[in-house]
């Protein structure tokens, strides 16, 4: 994304610190790590599927994506630092720009299209057509390990319930917010397995808390690989741990991630 913003939004420092995220994105990844790298990708995509007009909402998400670039392992002077910094003295909060924003600086992280951008595809030639035969759909997305897709994916096939057995192990009312809800256009909604207790069904305590940490209301996909990744705070896969760890281990590992330094 340009860090030449129009209007009442240049020079904005939240602008400026999702523009050179994207300016310096290979050294932001190398930085993170692959597992924090898809988290990013992960609550960038929350951020950008935020209504513009919720501010409390918007905020909400952009601190999620703020928290884990406070995190970077890199030199005091480097941009993105620099940037954090602006950011933080000026004290400025996102605003609806920033879904914009952010959807634009996801698609330059996973090389798909931003809403809005690109030519009119009524005046784009079909692909891959060859007289006298079909179409050729060409490859599909990109479902790489590293991309918002391949996280999506990956995240899904976990072990879930969907939302009728969610709701009935909640004893019939709707499931709190702090439960991890994963959208899935072929199967409806997906509430992870983990989250439940085996003995009696009721949702974990201890999920709930983290959760709630986790900012899993707003931020479910980056909630659900904080839980399903593997973990090098605490060894292993959170969700494997449950029953197994004290509690307090699984939360002071989610607050770690999300406080800021």
């Amino acid at each position: 994304m340009s860090d030449d913003g129009a209007g009442d939004r240049r020079g904005a420092p939240v602008h400026h610190l999702l523009a050179q995220v994207g300016e310096h994105r290979e050294t932001v990844r190398a930085a993170l790590g692959e597992e924090q790298y898809a988290l990013l990708l992960a609550r960038l995509e929350a951020l950008a599927s935020t209504s513009a007009d919720d501010d409390r909402a918007v905020r909400r998400a952009f601190q999620g994506v703020r928290v884990l670039l406070t995190r970077l392992s890199l030199p005091y002077d480097h941009p993105v630092h620099r940037a954090l910094d602006s950011d933080r003295l000026a004290g400025t909060p996102p605003g609806p720009a920033t879904v914009a924003d952010a959807r634009e600086l996801a698609a330059a992280l996973t090389g798909f299209p931003a809403a809005g951008s690109g030519p009119d595809p009524d005046q784009v030639p079909v692909p891959h057509q060859v007289p006298g035969a079909g179409l050729d759909p060409g490859p599909g997305p990109d479902l790489g390990p590293g991309t918002v897709l391949g996280v999506h994916e990956r995240l899904l096939r976990a072990p879930a319930l969907p939302a009728e057995e969610a709701r009935a192990r909640c004893g019939g009312a709707a499931p709190p917010s702090e439960l991890i809800r994963l959208p899935d256009p072929l199967g409806g909604e997906h509430y992870p397995a983990f989250q439940f207790a085996a003995a009696d069904g009721a949702p974990h305590e201890v999920v709930l808390e983290v959760n709630r940490l986790l900012l899993a209301d707003i931020d479910p996909w980056g909630a659900a690989a904080w839980w399903l990744e593997g973990n090098t705070w605490l060894g292993g896969v959170p969700a494997s741990l449950l029953g197994h760890l004290p509690d307090r281990e699984l939360v002071g590992a989610a607050a770690a991630l999300v406080e800021e330094d």
